[in-house]
């Protein structure tokens, strides 16, 4: 089967698309042809091994562990491990998976869910990381009356964000680039702030709930926006160190919460089969919707994820094998 494999950690340079054996299901497992795979921010950190810390979380000390990249999928039932009693080969699925930019990936049964008839194999591929992700910043956090501001409101796990929190019962500020301000609207923002025209730490409002995915900005301004009693949800962060990456910045507001009426959260996301269950209900009923910026080859994953880190992806990209 092709895959887009790396045999070092590195930029979009150490990706080569290669032929590589199909995977083989072990007794728990479920072997599926891939129609879609999501592209999230972890595959950037995952194909560099950046920050350091990365690699001493399983994942390889001097190479990657696993060569095929992508972790989020949907396709179709090839091969059951003996063990498996939920799914059979021709059975439609999306979920986590390991190395979900090839075509034919292999997951654990616990993994994956079959796909909502209502679902398109695309629309499924983008939902796993990122919606989930951000079920788990916004649930129950974002009722009616409240100010949600969404940072990097056009990214994967912003515009879910919106949209969960627009469903919740709150009035949504996004915050995007110049160019995404019209996709964040479309998503069912109240008010949407370019970050490239204003700072946003200045601005006099106080919001009840902060969602800042995959920011730099310091803690201390975004607290100036925060009101006196509301959260902060740290969703992820991308800063230039090596080691710790933006990992010492969760630490820092892990620290910081309980020596301040706000409550600070560095969100450390998890793979629950009913939150993903709850994602798949609210995208078949039209509650939450993929904004997919496009459709691509396994060829185009280098140069995809160049854009990506450039910050030239709006909402979600999906790769089809």
């Amino acid at each position: 089967m092709q895959a887009v494999v790396q045999e070092r950690y590195g930029e979009s340079d150490v990706l080569q698309l290669r032929e590589i054996p199909e995977p083989v299901p072990g007794p728990r497992d479920v072997v599926f042809r891939v129609t879609a795979a999501g592209l999230d921010a972890g595959v950037w950190h995952l194909m560099t091994g950046l920050p350091r810390l990365v690699r001493l979380m399983g994942y390889g000390l001097r190479r990657p562990r696993q060569p095929v990249r992508g972790r989020e999928a949907a396709g179709l039932v090839t091969a059951v491990g003996p063990e498996v009693t939920r799914f059979r080969p021709g059975d439609e699925v999306f979920g986590w998976c390991e190395g979900a930019f090839a075509e034919y990936a292999r997951a654990r049964e616990d993994q994956l869910l079959p796909r909502p008839g209502g679902l398109t194999a695309a629309r499924a591929a983008a939902l796993p990381i990122s919606a989930v992700t951000a079920l788990q910043a916004v649930r129950g956090r974002a009722p009616a009356g409240t100010r949600t501001l969404v940072l990097g409101a056009a990214g994967g796990v912003g515009g879910y964000a919106v949209q969960l929190a627009r469903a919740e019962g709150a009035s949504v500020t996004g915050v995007c680039s110049t160019a995404t301000t019209d996709l964040v609207r479309s998503l069912g923002a109240d008010e949407v702030l370019d970050y490239t025209a204003e700072d946003i730490t200045t601005r006099p409002e106080r919001y009840d709930l902060i969602v800042d995915t995959g920011g730099n900005r310091p803690l201390a301004r975004l607290r100036r926006v925060l009101a006196p009693r509301g959260t902060l949800v740290v969703v992820g962060a991308e800063t230039d160190g090596r080691w710790l990456g933006g990992t010492d910045r969760a630490l820092r507001t892990a620290l910081l919460s309980p020596f301040t009426t706000q409550r600070l959260i560095a969100l450390m996301a998890s793979e629950p089969p009913a939150d993903l269950a709850r994602i798949a209900e609210l995208a078949a009923s039209g509650t939450i919707t993929p904004a997919v910026d496009g459709e691509y080859s396994l060829a185009d994953v280098p140069d995809l994820i160049r854009r990506f880190r450039a910050g030239g992806v709006r909402g979600k990209a999906v790769v089809r094998p």
